[in-house]
């Protein structure tokens, strides 16, 4: 008899490849313990052991050859992981005992996992939603305080939570639309017209909030791209280079030093800053400076924040200034005046003024970093927040719905009309965890993930 995808039983590496103290191989699956039984020589058979347990024994070979010690840790359905009946087997670190052990089990009717493939099975099988299992991915990439908090916060069911509570309100209101419109002939009312429209924008201010958040769930996850912009000679290779605490750029009063645009990440207060340091922007015939001035623009264009540097001699730039707002918006550049170890400047043109060379304003200049990045919203430790671009347009599509849903009551149009609307917005929000789905969906999500989770 054929298996299901799903029935088969499944095995992967879950630590990173390479030499390392111990190395851990996951199964899952109806098999696993009977498999590794097979192989496996301990105290007790492993199918007769009971779940959370920790068993020492040796793995050995179809041939009775011995491969290694192992520590392997037994999971009994539907307390594990996936749900499923699942074994950790925890080896010495070598890749060639890894791989060995694999080979080994894969002789025993069970195959290799796809990427993703255990995260995968604990969705379908209702240990997670689709919201959390993505989460997971994102604990795994976190690389900051910032990112592991948004990251541990939507694994912790916060976003499914608030998302599950508005698809229910609209089940509701929609369940007692659609039940008023069965008894159309009896003339009764189950929900006034007046009731649904309160709902209905109680909800999309609800989802406004949560759209509202995603700028700020983004910059937690990914980090902020900043420009470092100005003419030559600014100081913006010295700003870098104090931030930095290394002679990371050239430092040169000649024009044109800097010209190809050089990469470095900051952390501030847990946030990700990957700094760019452009080529000065200025008319040039310098083939290679010209192709560097070329790159600066479109770091400009890319970047989330620009930072434009001045410095006191000079001034502000004008001209730079008038060039920078055709290329980004505005509100995205940050205002930086440099050298007030010289002069004091002109604080009605600049948001921040520092010195690259005493360290002057540096803390202001990161505090005024934070605010542009993350915008004046305030979110608690226990907010739900959006971070994840799929999200961010379910969410827009519920919202559409309902506000369509809210010009047909204004028409007066009949109830089947609103009561599609609703449930268009349901089925949109049902996506964000799973309770609407698809094939195509669910392998989009989980062909990113590394194999082994």
């Amino acid at each position: 008899m054929l298996l299901s995808q799903n029935e088969e039983t499944i095995v992967a590496l879950a630590t990173p490849g390479g030499i390392g103290a111990i190395s851990v191989i996951r199964v899952s699956g109806p098999e696993s313990f009977r498999a590794i039984d097979n192989i496996f020589s301990g105290k007790q058979k492993l199918v007769n052991s009971t779940t959370h347990t920790i068993h020492y024994g040796k793995i050995y070979s179809v041939d009775k050859e011995l491969v290694d010690d192992v520590l392997i840790s037994i999971f009994r359905s539907p307390n594990s992981y996936t749900g499923e009946d699942s074994v950790e087997i925890s080896t010495h670190g070598s890749p060639y005992i890894v791989q060995r052990i694999i080979e080994i089990i894969l002789s025993q009717n069970v195959r290799l996992a796809d990427p993703g493939e255990f995260t995968r099975r604990a969705f379908l099988n209702g240990r997670i939603d689709l919201a959390q299992a993505e989460a997971v991915a994102d604990v795994i990439n976190s690389n900051t305080e910032a990112s592991l908090r948004g990251a541990r916060n939507q694994l912790d069911g916060l976003l499914s939570q608030k998302v599950d509570s508005l698809r229910e309100k609209l089940i509701n209101t929609s369940s007692l639309i659609e039940l008023e419109l069965d008894f159309s002939e009896e003339d009764l009312e189950f929900l006034s017209y007046e009731e649904v429209e309160k709902r209905i924008k109680e909800i999309i201010q609800e989802l406004d909030f949560l759209i509202s958040s995603y700028s700020f769930g983004r910059v937690l996850k990914d980090g902020v791209n900043v420009a470092l912009v100005g003419e030559p000679n600014v100081g913006k290779s010295s700003l870098l280079n104090y931030l930095l605490k290394e002679a990371r750029a050239i430092v040169s009063e000649i024009p044109g030093t800097t010209r190809d645009i050089i990469r470095e990440e900051l952390v501030i207060d847990g946030i990700l800053f990957r700094l760019y340091d452009t080529a000065g922007l200025r008319f040039t015939e310098d083939l290679i400076e010209k192709e560097g001035v070329f790159r600066s623009k479109e770091a400009v264009r890319n970047a989330d924040l620009v930072l434009f540097m001045n410095d006191v001699i000079s001034g502000f730039s004008e001209n730079l200034w008038i060039e920078l707002k055709s290329i980004t918006d505005p509100e995205r550049i940050l205002k930086v005046v440099n050298k007030i170890d010289l002069r004091n400047p002109q604080k009605d043109l600049f948001d921040v003024g520092i010195s690259a060379k005493t360290g002057e304003g540096i803390e202001l200049l990161f505090q005024a970093l934070k605010t542009k990045a993350l915008g004046t919203k305030t979110y608690s430790e226990k907010s739900a927040v959006v971070s994840n671009i799929r999200h961010f347009n379910a969410l827009e599509n519920a919202k559409e719905n309902l506000t369509t849903a809210l010009s047909s009551i204004n028409q007066k149009l009949s109830g089947e009309f609103v009561s599609v609307d609703l449930r268009n917005a349901e089925s949109a929000l049902g996506e964000i965890i799973g309770k609407v789905t698809s094939e195509d969906i669910l392998n989009n999500i989980f062909s990113k993930f590394c194999i082994g989770k």
